[in-house]
C-alpha cells in the first residue's frame, strides 16, 4: 500500500462540502489513516511550500493558505499518489474536467484541495503535517475488494 498526503484547503469548511470531498476520497477506495483540522501558520506554510518561497506566486499562496482553517489527511491505496490526483484534476478548477474535485467544486485559481505529486512528496508532506504517533493502521477489509 502506498500513502498519499492530502490537504482540503481554506474556505472549503465555509461552503460546507467538505463531507462531499471526503466522501469521494473514500468511494475511489482510499483508507484514511490520519486526519485532523488545523490552522496553517507562516512557518508551516514555509515548511510545506520550502520549494516555492523564491517564487512570484509564493506570496499570494501563503496569504491564501493561512486564512483558514485546512484538513490534511494521509491516505493509503494503491497507486494511492496517481490515483488521489487522477480525481482531484488539473490544479486550475475552470480547467479541470467535470466529474473531479477541483473540476466540480473548484472555480479559480485558488484551488480547494492539494494532493502529493511524487511519493517522494507525500513522504515529506506528511512528515510536515503529522508525527508518527498519529497516522493509525487498521484493517478495515476494504482491501479484500479493491485488490
Amino acid at each position: 500500500m502506498e500513502r498519499t498526503f492530502a490537504m482540503i484547503k481554506p474556505g472549503v469548511l465555509q461552503r460546507r462540502v467538505v463531507g462531499e470531498i471526503i466522501s469521494r476520497i473514500e468511494k475511489k477506495g482510499f483508507q484514511i489513516v490520519a486526519m485532523k483540522m488545523i490552522n496553517v501558520t507562516t512557518e508551516l506554510s514555509r515548511k510545506h511550500y520550502k520549494d516555492h518561497l523564491e517564487k512570484d506566486f509564493y506570496k499570494g499562496l501563503e496569504s491564501y493558505i493561512t486564512k483558514g482553517p485546512v484538513i490534511v489527511l494521509v491516505l493509503e491505496g494503491l497507486n494511492a499518489v496517481n490515483i488521489l490526483r487522477s480525481i482531484v484534476g488539473p490544479t486550475y478548477g475552470p480547467d479541470a474536467p467535470a466529474g473531479t474535485i477541483r473540476g466540480d467544486f473548484g472555480f479559480s485559481m485558488r484551488n480547494i484541495i492539494h494532493a502529493s505529486d511524487s511519493v517522494e512528496s507525500a513522504e515529506y508532506e506528511i512528515s510536515v503535517y503529522f508525527e508518527d504517533h498519529e497516522i493509525l493502521s487498521y484493517n478495515d477489509n476494504n482491501r479484500e475488494w479493491i485488490d
